[in-house]
């Protein structure tokens, strides 16, 4: 049953080791759920938080304006125009007629008119005319893998980009995209189309894990043609000249702009705010205007309002149902989803995915982190404080990582961390919790909570089985105690001896001292083992001063109950001793032996001889330094001990003060005692026995020694015959 750390490794570098094991391992597991995909739903939902959290406008937001078929549009032209929906395609002439006159760089209607107006032919020219005069208007088409049909071919007469992306067909043969490529589309009316400039793709991917809205292509392909997003033929358009795109593994380039992509040619999206980010206006606004400005009628709507803008055209009624699921909201519109790839294309902003291998290491740096802190961490306050430091921290770094423009795989980053932080509180409760467990149980009866804490955080400063150590050690006895033990019932004796060592035990663990042992009434304590005390002198004194005058207090309450003042008798030296185990392995004793540890047991007793009741060697003396002040009492040869020995009673500071005429006059005498004067040292010390018991004793003992110098050596030895 020892408590001796093992051999080889050290117990932090054991903790270290265990603690980055466990780590290690909670992060394997982390990174294989995540590879597996098991953690995708959960990691969606922690970037969507993200994205609100971290949602702002760009460089390029303000260059991105949106005109939005709103309810309020739809009423107005119900009540003021008569128009049901389908709107006549004059009222898109109208708007058209307005962003060109504005100045706009480019017009996205995010609609597919794939059927003739109701209104008869000149409706759907007056628009295309619109569309031809402007020049730079964008229609939409439904790429589609399902619809039967939609043509399988480019439909004669329809507008082309005709773009050209460098390296997309190795590309697409390494990554095997899914969805780049599809096999049908719905195209506009020929009569629409052929005012248009181009056509982009109005049919957005979702994610596959939750049908939210998060990364989406930049173009598609339908045969054999480079189908541009509505983002990318704005920019296209709005910005005439040769352009240059190509694509490669993980990064698509377009004019110089690096965007991050996936296997799916997919790049994520770095959402701006709400449903409205981006300036918009109603369409009802803008017909109006547009109306008052042929008329000639006085207008309040500047078209100046879209000059240099890329402008959306869109729904955002819900009753027409174009609302999508992203990270900002459930019911985002369509439209906006477009502006915000635009504006996440003319900013260069597009989010990133981590690296894989940067992924992996910052999964296994926090979560052995985390393993190590709990491994090392001693005590519940501190584990717990590891907990709180560790728990928030990857929600903190994916902050982070966003604010850098890149995906941290949160989830998979937290888990590692738990896992980490759980499994080394397990080991170290299975483990170092044994180790700490047996301390406390082992060490309860000899030390301070305090004291057994600090060996619970180092048990590598216990060594059992015995050291050879300096101890300040200390002997305490009751004077008398036998006799009042007989006047009293074995009830009576036990609280009494339970109030009296509770009392004096406090105090010494307040020390910091170790109870060896109680004896009865006596107390045998010592410092600097098992945790290393470098005042461990002045400790001891200290606490022999403070038990006598808690006793002193506790003596009118302890002669209430045994009718008699008790008192007690301590003695102190500090010297080498062996501590340790000195029992067996399934029973000890933490105690010690050794020549200082019989001296001063010898020092209690000789209190008696000298009526005084504490006393500490010189080498106690000496190791205290002026921690209290001192009186010389003799110079002794104690039983079993062939050297002689200084002794000294230690005083409070301000006892010696109320003390010092008598101390004074006691010192000279003394000298007088070591040069053999004994008539002059009895006088002296006969002068002051009356106020000062070690007097008495001396005048006493001058009388045995005569009035003449002795006959030989004189060396001022106090001879003690009894322990």
């Amino acid at each position: 049953m020892s408590a001796a750390p093992r051999k080889g490794l050290s117990a932090g570098t054991r903790r270290l080791s265990m603690g980055a094991l466990v780590g290690s391992a909670g992060a394997a597991l982390a990174l294989l759920l995540w590879l597996l995909g098991a953690l995708e739903p959960f990691e969606a939902k922690t970037w969507d938080w993200r994205a609100r959290l971290m949602a702002k406008p760009g460089p390029a937001t303000s260059q991105i304006a949106t005109i939005l078929i709103d309810q309020q549009s739809l009423d107005w032209c119900k009540e003021n125009l008569s128009l049901g929906w389908p709107w006549p395609r004059e009222t898109y002439r109208a708007i058209t007629d307005f962003c060109a006159r504005g100045g706009a760089k480019a017009v996205v209607f995010d609609m597919i008119y794939s059927e003739p107006s109701v209104n008869g032919v000149d409706d759907d020219r007056g628009f295309r005319d619109a569309m031809k005069r402007y020049g730079r208007a964008v229609g939409g088409m439904f790429l589609s893998a399902e619809n039967k049909s939609a043509s399988t071919a480019w439909e004669k007469g329809q507008p082309e980009l005709r773009i050209g992306v460098s390296g997309l067909d190795a590309w697409a043969e390494g990554a095997r995209p899914r969805d780049l490529a599809y096999p049908r589309a719905g195209f506009p009316t020929p009569e629409l189309g052929s005012g248009m400039a181009a056509l982009s793709n109005t049919n957005l991917p979702r994610d596959s894990v939750d049908n939210v809205y998060r990364r989406e292509p930049l173009f598609n392909t339908f045969d054999g043609r480079v189908v541009p997003s509505e983002a990318l033929a704005a920019y296209l358009l709005g910005n005439p000249g040769g352009h240059a795109l190509s694509i490669g593994s993980g990064l698509l380039v377009v004019d110089g702009k690096s965007i991050a992509i996936d296997s799916d040619g997919r790049a994520i999206l770095r959402f701006r705010g709400p449903s409205q980010t981006h300036a918009a206006k109603s369409a009802a606004s803008v017909i109006q205007a547009e109306v008052r400005i042929e008329n000639g009628e006085k207008n309040d709507f500047d078209p100046a309002f879209f000059k240099d803008k890329y402008v959306f055209f869109g729904v955002t009624a819900a009753a027409l149902y174009d609302l999508k699921p992203t990270p900002m909201s459930s019911a985002y519109p369509g439209v906006e989803v477009n502006a915000t790839m635009l504006d996440n294309l003319l900013s260069g902003d597009f989010m990133r995915p981590l690296p894989l291998a940067v992924t992996v290491l910052v999964v296994l740096l926090i979560s052995m982190s985390a393993g190590i802190a709990v491994s090392m961490a001693s005590g519940a306050g501190r584990s717990a404080l590891s907990y709180l430091v560790f728990i928030p921290l990857a929600p903190l770094l994916g902050i982070g990582a966003y604010a850098a423009g890149y995906w941290l795989q949160l989830v998979a980053l937290e888990l590692g961390g738990v896992l980490a932080l759980v499994g080394s509180s397990l080991v170290s409760y299975a483990t170092e919790g044994k180790q700490k467990r047996y301390i406390k149980g082992a060490f309860k009866q000899y030390l301070s909570p305090a004291v057994i804490e600090e060996l619970i955080a180092h048990p590598e400063r216990l060594k059992l089985g015995g050291e050879r150590r300096e101890l300040s050690i200390f002997f305490s006895d009751m004077q008398g105690f036998t006799s009042v033990s007989e006047t009293l019932t074995p009830e009576e004796l036990t609280a009494l001896l339970n109030d009296y060592l509770s009392a004096m035990t406090d105090i010494i663990q307040e020390e910091g001292g170790t109870i060896d042992k109680y004896e009865g009434d006596a107390i045998i304590a010592f410092w600097n083992a098992p945790l290393d005390l470098p005042d461990h002198a002045a400790r001891a004194v200290r606490a022999a001063l403070r038990c006598q005058v808690k006793l002193a207090e506790l003596r009118p309450v302890f002669k209430a109950r045994v009718g008699k003042e008790l008192f007690m008798r301590v003695g102190v030296n500090s010297g080498p001793a062996v501590v340790g185990n000195m029992g067996s392995h399934t029973r000890f004793d933490y105690t010690m032996l050794g020549d200082a540890v019989n001296l001063a047991s010898r020092l209690e007793g000789i209190n008696k001889q000298y009526g005084t009741y504490t006393m500490i060697s010189a080498s106690t003396l000496k190791l205290a330094g002026k921690a209290y002040p001192a009186r010389e009492l003799s110079r002794v040869a104690v039983v079993g001990r062939k050297e002689p020995v200084t002794v000294y009673e230690p005083m409070l500071p301000e006892e010696y003060e109320a003390r010092r005429p008598v101390l004074e006059a006691f010192a000279a005498a003394l000298a007088l005692y070591y040069e053999g004067k004994f008539g002059e040292a009895e006088a002296a010390f006969a002068a002051l026995a009356d106020r000062d018991p070690p007097s008495k004793s001396y005048a006493a003992r001058c009388r045995e020694l005569g009035a003449e110098a002795p006959a030989g050596e004189w060396n001022g030895v106090w001879v003690m015959t009894q322990k």
